[in-house]
């Protein structure tokens, strides 16, 4: 965490940021009864945290095995050239699979690990040929089927 971004909190912005983090569906009343400050004052301050970039979004988590994507994917990607030109031509591409979830650059085995939803392991197969090996650049791809999910997208600790 970086002291220069934080250091524009102060113990109430901080309360707020962790109520919403914990449920994005409290009113601005209940908010900000929990905070003790008055409405308009609450208001004001999560305004503020949005506009400055504090808060990203409100959205709500849909529980996949209710829309059908069962199975969540790992995916380690190893590309053929390691140049800015031919990280930004895959990153260009892989931001537009409608099943991803996450991508990031990372150092280790591979360049990219991807984490994907879909239906079943037959869906992950046809994703795998029509899409992944398809993107620009791709050299090799490593697969993990999730088999527990014991964590997700857990509150930041701040």
């Amino acid at each position: 965490m970086e002291e220069s971004f934080t250091a524009e909190l102060d113990r109430t912005d901080r309360k707020i940021l962790r109520l919403l983090q914990d449920d994005g569906r409290l009113t601005n009343a209940e908010l900000a009864t929990r905070v003790n400050v008055s409405a308009a004052t609450c208001h004001r301050r999560t305004q503020r945290l949005f506009q400055e970039g504090f808060i990203k979004s409100v959205r709500a988590q849909v529980e996949p095995q209710s829309v059908g994507l069962g199975a969540l994917v790992m995916v380690g990607v190893v590309l053929d050239r390691s140049t800015p030109e031919s990280f930004a031509a895959f990153e260009a591409a892989v931001v537009k699979m409608p099943s991803l979830l996450d991508c990031n650059l990372v150092a280790g085995d591979f360049d990219y690990l991807l984490k994907i939803r879909v239906k079943d392991m037959p869906d992950f197969n046809r994703l795998h040929a029509r899409e992944l090996i398809t993107l620009p650049g791709v050299r090799q791809t490593r697969t993990f089927f999730v088999m527990k999910e014991v964590t997700d997208n857990a509150p930041l600790v701040f």
